[in-house]
C-alpha cells in the first residue's frame, strides 16, 4: 500500500504508540523521518532512535519517553503542512507552540530544524509539524 503522507504517518504511529503506552515504535526509514527524530531526541521528547537493517527498506526503532508513574512526555503531536495544502511561513511570522513550552518542526532551505532555530538562523520555511 502506498502511503501518500509518510510524515503523518510517523507521526500518528508515535502518538498510538505513547497513548498505549509501548517502549518502542518502528517507523520506516527516510532521510527526513531520521532529521525529525533527531530534531525530538535533542528536545527531549524521546530517550533514543536507532537505524535497525530489514531488507530493502530500513526501520527507525525510536524508544519512547516517559515520567514517572509512565507519565508521557509528549502530550501532542500535531501534522500542520499537509500534501494537499502546505503551510509555509517565515521567520518573523514562525509559529509559537504552547507558548514556547512545545516546538515546531520546520523544513527550510538550510535542513529540518525547529522553530526556535529557524528563527536564529533567520530562515522561514514548510511548518511540518506542531509537538507538545
Amino acid at each position: 500500500m502506498q502511503i501518500s503522507d509518510v510524515i503523518a504517518d510517523m507521526l500518528t504511529r508515535i502518538r498510538n504508540a505513547n497513548d498505549a503506552k509501548h517502549e518502542t515504535v518502528d517507523v520506516p526509514a527516510s532521510n527526513m523521518k531520521k532529521a525529525i527524530a533527531d530534531i525530538l531526541l535533542t528536545e527531549g521528547f524521546i530517550k533514543s532512535y536507532s537505524i535497525v537493517e530489514t531488507g530493502k527498506q530500513n526501520t527507525i526503532r525510536i524508544v519512547l519517553k516517559y515520567t514517572q508513574g509512565k507519565q508521557k512526555v509528549i502530550h501532542g503531536l500535531r501534522r500542520v503542512s499537509k500534501p494537499g495544502l502546505r503551510i509555509y511561513s517565515n521567520c518573523a511570522d514562525m509559529p509559537r507552540v504552547m507558548n514556547g513550552l512545545g516546538i515546531a518542526i520546520v523544513s527550510t532551505s538550510k535542513g529540518i530544524m525547529t522553530d526556535k532555530k529557524a528563527r536564529q538562523e533567520n530562515v522561514g520555511g514548510e511548518v511540518l509539524a506542531f509537538v507538545w
